[in-house]
């Protein structure tokens, strides 16, 4: 017997007021997940939470007191999952699970749910916040990676659903990849950090959508500034990672991104100098995945990412090597030995963690990276 699970009660939505109510939704329910598809449990997660407006973390900017509104009407498509960047990768997951899995019993709530999002005027309000001055920097580079990835997966798509949306989001998509050329050509140094700043990872994604849309002219500007702050990339300090809040990994994540932009026998001998501990016994010592002692704290539970995004970094570098360099091994082993660790910290008990770890979780078990 299947169980049924309302999306109305999970977001609160009954919550709001008459009068400070979003527009009339459909009701949104779905199957219980099948057993033994993870993409089913991390699809239910995103559900949850898209139009989950609070609690929430607003990255905002208040230019006067007309500013101080609730997170729907500052960002009326990406308004749930806690925070901006958490919604629109959260959405990036329901199109994934529909371009991976056509026949997916969670179809009709994802389309539900993306049809509630993706419609013009909500685009529109995104686009003149987004547009509005002193919001430059807003959600930059994490956030707008992750909305190029989530363009990138509605371009691959035949669907004429898909497409629409697609097309839906090209406004503020045109407005987001103005603003990243503009911000490249300004920006001196990398962004080394384990957080959301860090530019290694955005600049994959951002690379794999300018691929996927044939953006030649960001393409080249990113991989030329790739090479530019990495070439001479030596010894990467993985020993002293992590650090205590992080999910990104910076020295793997580095790599991961090199494997886009170097043909296979430059990308090994670049990294035989950038991390020369990568044994060749195919042992897995040599990087152990991070610990969470308390899952509920929203800093912490960063770690549980971090072991899904090394685990994925892993497979990266391991795909951009020669076939028969002898480190394929250690990096295959340690990548299934964190995606171990990290799809099993994926659950609904802590929103801390729930709110974003699917999408994290999506991205390493379909081969997103990989393609």
């Amino acid at each position: 017997m299947r169980t049924w699970i309302s999306i109305l009660t999970l977001a609160g939505l009954t919550a709001c007021s008459p009068e400070t109510e979003p527009p009339a939704a459909e009701a949104l329910s779905w199957p219980a997940p099948r057993a033994n598809v993870v993409e089913d449990r991390f699809a239910v997660l995103a559900l949850s939470c898209v139009h989950q407006e609070y609690p929430n973390k607003i990255s905002h900017v208040l230019q006067g007191d007309e500013d101080a509104r609730p997170p729907r009407e500052l960002y009326p498509a990406f308004y749930g999952c806690f925070d901006w960047h958490s919604s629109v990768h959260g959405h990036w997951l329901l199109t994934r699970i529909l371009a991976i899995d056509p026949d997916t019993p969670m179809r009709p709530a994802i389309e539900t749910a993306l049809r509630r999002s993706f419609t013009e005027t909500n685009i529109a309000g995104e686009l003149a916040y987004y547009t509005q001055p002193g919001r430059r920097s807003f959600e930059r580079p994490y956030g707008l990676a992750w909305f190029l990835q989530l363009v990138a997966e509605l371009e691959e798509s035949e669907q004429p659903l898909q497409q629409e949306w697609r097309e839906t989001l090209r406004p503020l998509e045109t407005a987001i990849v103005d603003q990243i050329k503009d911000w490249l050509p300004n920006l001196a140094y990398p962004i080394r950090l384990g957080t959301h700043a860090q530019t290694a990872f955005a600049f994959g994604l951002m690379i794999d959508y300018a691929r996927t849309v044939g953006d030649e002219a960001l393409e080249d500007l990113i991989v030329n500034k790739v090479r530019d702050f990495h070439l001479a990339d030596i010894n990467c300090p993985l020993a002293y990672e992590p650090s205590g809040e992080d999910f990104l990994s910076p020295c793997l994540m580095e790599a991961d991104l090199m494997r886009r932009v170097l043909p296979p026998d430059d990308f090994a001998a670049w990294l035989s100098e950038f991390l020369p501990q990568i044994p060749a016994d195919g042992s897995t010592g040599w990087l152990v995945p991070g610990v969470v002692f308390d899952a509920s704290d929203g800093k912490l539970v960063h770690l549980d990412g971090l072991n899904l995004s090394r685990a994925w970094a892993l497979e990266g570098i391991a795909a951009g090597l020669p076939g028969d360099d002898p480190r394929r091994a250690a990096l295959m082993a340690s990548a299934a030995e964190h995606t171990e660790t990290g799809i099993a910290s994926v659950s609904d008990e802590h929103y801390s963690g729930s709110h974003w770890l699917g999408s994290f979780a999506t991205y390493l078990t379909t081969r997103r990276g990989l393609e």
